[in-house]
C-alpha cells in the first residue's frame, strides 16, 4: 500500500503534471479498479484468473504494455505542463478511466485481492460474502486516502516546482519510472 507500485506512481505523475485535482480524480480512477477487483473476489472470479496462467499472464503483458505506452507518450511529450495548469488535455476524466485501467491491468492487484482479503474471513463471525465487501471497502478506503494525500503532496510540490526545466525532469522521471515498471512486470512470471 505504501510502497510505490503502477497505482501510486501514476497518482504520483498526474499530480505532478496536472496538480492536486489531476492527482485525486486518477486516485479515484484506481480505486473503482480497486472495488472491481473487490467485487471480483466476492463473485470468485479473481480466484479464476488466477488459477488460469493463460489468462493472468495476458492481464499481465496488457498490463506491462500499457505501462511501456505510458512512459513513451510521457517521454515524447513536450514536457513543458505545470502543476499551475487547469487541467490537462482530455480532461481530468482522462486521469480516471487511466487510473481505473492501470489498476485493472495490474495483475498483482489481483493475486493480492485474491491472496488478502480472504485471510481475514471468520466463517463462525456470519456471511462470509458481507465480511469480504467490508473488508474489501475498508481496503480501498484506506487506499484512496494513501494514494490522494501522496497525490496533494506531489501536485503541491510540483506547484512550487513550476517553471519549465523542472516540470521536464519530473515528466521525464515519471515516464522512466513507468517503462520501468512495466518492463519489471513483464519480466516477472
Amino acid at each position: 500500500m505504501v510502497t510505490p507500485g503502477p497505482d501510486m506512481m501514476f497518482v504520483l505523475a498526474n499530480a505532478a503534471r496536472y496538480g492536486t485535482r489531476a492527482g485525486t480524480v486518477a486516485a479515484l480512477g484506481v480505486a473503482a479498479g480497486e472495488m472491481v477487483h473487490v467485487a471480483a473476489v466476492v463473485c470468485g472470479l479473481a480466484a479464476l484468473v488466477s488459477a488460469s496462467p493463460v489468462l493472468f499472464n495476458a492481464i499481465r503483458w496488457a498490463g506491462a504494455a500499457y505501462l511501456i505506452v505510458l512512459g513513451i507518450r510521457a517521454l515524447r511529450g513536450t514536457g513543458t505542463p505545470t502543476a499551475t495548469e487547469p487541467q490537462h488535455p482530455g480532461g481530468t476524466g482522462r486521469s480516471f478511466v487511466r487510473g481505473l485501467v492501470t489498476n485493472l491491468l495490474d495483475p498483482k492487484m489481483i493475486l493480492f485481492s485474491v491472496a488478502f482479503l480472504p485471510q481475514f474471513v471468520d466463517p463462525s463471525a456470519g456471511n462470509a460474502t458481507a465480511q469480504l465487501v467490508l473488508l474489501g471497502a475498508l481496503f480501498v478506503a484506506v487506499q484512496l486516502t494513501v494514494d490522494i494525500a501522496l497525490g496533494a503532496g506531489a501536485g503541491r510540490l510540483a506547484g512550487r516546482l513550476a517553471d519549465g526545466r523542472w516540470s521536464r525532469r519530473i515528466n521525464r522521471i515519471c515516464a522512466v519510472a513507468f517503462v520501468a515498471l512495466g518492463i519489471r512486470l513483464a519480466s516477472n512470471g
